[in-house]
C-alpha cells in the first residue's frame, strides 16, 4: 500500500467523502495505516478533510512539483518520465549532473522548489526563491558533436516561449542565446552544460529557471528594474504544474525534430520570437569587446552583430548587452 493508491482512490471519488473502513479494505491494510499515510499527505499539502462518520475527502492539491502531479496527464515519451523533486537543493543542474554521469537516462527531470545556488551563465547566480517559480533540470543524451550544443539553447528558448503563449496567452521574446524577456525584463534564463569528448556530446544538462509568482516587492533590490514574473504580467497566481507539463511537452517536441531535421525550422522559430535584432548591442567575448547592431541570426545559430565600420561580425559565444539609444547598459540579466 502507498501513498499514491490512496491518492488515487480520493481522486476517483473527488466531491464525495471515502470512509476509512473503505480505504483499508480496498488497500488491504488497517485504518490506522491509512491515518498514519494520510497524515503524512496533508503534511505534504494535500488537502484533505474528514471526521467521524464522514470519511476522507480531498478538497485541493498541493502548489508543489511532486512527480506523482507533473507526470499525471503528461504527454511525452521520455522527458519528465524519471523526476527527482527537492524541497532545496543547491543547484537542479548539479545533481541532473550527476545523474547524468551515473548513466541515468534522457529525460530524466530534476525539479526542486527552491535553489540555494542557482547557477546561471558566466557564473552568475540565479535567485531561486521558495515555491515562486519552475526550477529544473533535464539529462539530454543527444548524438551531436559538441560544436553544435549551444543550438539547443536557442531551441530550449522556443519551446519556453511557446509553452508559457500557450498556457497564459502571452507573446514574450527572446534575447539571445538563453533570455526569455517581456518587455524588455527578464522572465527565464537557460543554461546548457555539457560532458563530452573530442568529437561526441556525452549528455548534456539543460536548466531553465522561470519566475512565476514573485511580486516585485519579492525580488532583490539589485532586480527589481530588470525582472519580471508570469504573475506580475497575468496580475494573478499563476499555477506551476500545467507550465511545466507544458514545457517538457513543448521542449520534448521541438527537440526531436531538431535532432531529426537540423536547425533550420528551430531557428524560424526563433526569429519569430527575436527581441535582440536591430538593436544596438554590446558584446563581451572573451578578452575582446565591441559594440553595433543586432542584424540577424546565421544558419548555425550565431548572432550576427553589424560593426559601426560596416563590417558584419558572426558572434559564436559571448554576452551581449543591450544598449539605450545614448549607449548605456539596458540588459535583463539576472
Amino acid at each position: 500500500m502507498s501513498r499514491e493508491q490512496i491518492l488515487d482512490l480520493l481522486e476517483q471519488n473527488r466531491g464525495r467523502h471515502v470512509s476509512g473502513a473503505d480505504l483499508s479494505r480496498t488497500l488491504e491494510v488497517s485504518r490506522s495505516a491509512i491515518w498514519k499515510q494520510i497524515e503524512t499527505l496533508r503534511a505534504q499539502g494535500y488537502g484533505i478533510t474528514g471526521g467521524p462518520n464522514l470519511g476522507y475527502l480531498l478538497e485541493s492539491l498541493p502548489d508543489l512539483l511532486y512527480p506523482r502531479e507533473i507526470q499525471k496527464g503528461l504527454h511525452t515519451r521520455s522527458f519528465g518520465r524519471q523526476v527527482y523533486h527537492l524541497r532545496s537543493v543547491n543547484s537542479t543542474n548539479q545533481v541532473a549532473q550527476d545523474l547524468g554521469r551515473r548513466g541515468y537516462p534522457e529525460g530524466t527531470l530534476v525539479v526542486a522548489e527552491e535553489q540555494t545556488a542557482g547557477r546561471g551563465r558566466w557564473q552568475r547566480s540565479w535567485w531561486s526563491p521558495p515555491e515562486t517559480g519552475v526550477w529544473l533540470s533535464l539529462v539530454l543524451r543527444p548524438q551531436l558533436a559538441p560544436y553544435r550544443v549551444p543550438q539547443i539553447t536557442l531551441v530550449a528558448g522556443v519551446s519556453c516561449a511557446r509553452a508559457i503563449e500557450d498556457y497564459l496567452g502571452l507573446h514574450l521574446g527572446i534575447k539571445w542565446p538563453n533570455d526569455i524577456v517581456y518587455d524588455g525584463r527578464k522572465l527565464c534564463g537557460i543554461l546548457v552544460e555539457m560532458e563530452a569528448a573530442a568529437e561526441q556530446v556525452h549528455f548534456l544538462v539543460i536548466g531553465i529557471g522561470i519566475n512565476v509568482n514573485q511580486e516585485l516587492a519579492d525580488f532583490p533590490a539589485d532586480l527589481r528594474d530588470t525582472a519580471v514574473s508570469l504573475g506580475m504580467i497575468a496580475g494573478r497566481r499563476v499555477e506551476r504544474l500545467p507550465l511545466v507539463q507544458r514545457f517538457l511537452e513543448a521542449f520534448e517536441e521541438d527537440y526531436d525534430r531538431y535532432c531529426r531535421d537540423g536547425f533550420a525550422v528551430a531557428r524560424q522559430a526563433w526569429l519569430s520570437y527575436q527581441a535582440i535584432l536591430g538593436k544596438a548591442v554590446r558584446v563581451q567575448a572573451g578578452l575582446e569587446e565591441f559594440t553595433g547592431e543586432a542584424c540577424g541570426l546565421d544558419e548555425d545559430g550565431s548572432l550576427l552583430i553589424r560593426l559601426d565600420s560596416g563590417q558584419v561580425h558572426r558572434c559564436i559565444a559571448g554576452e551581449v548587452t543591450l544598449l539605450k539609444e545614448d549607449g548605456e547598459r539596458h540588459d535583463p540579466g539576472l
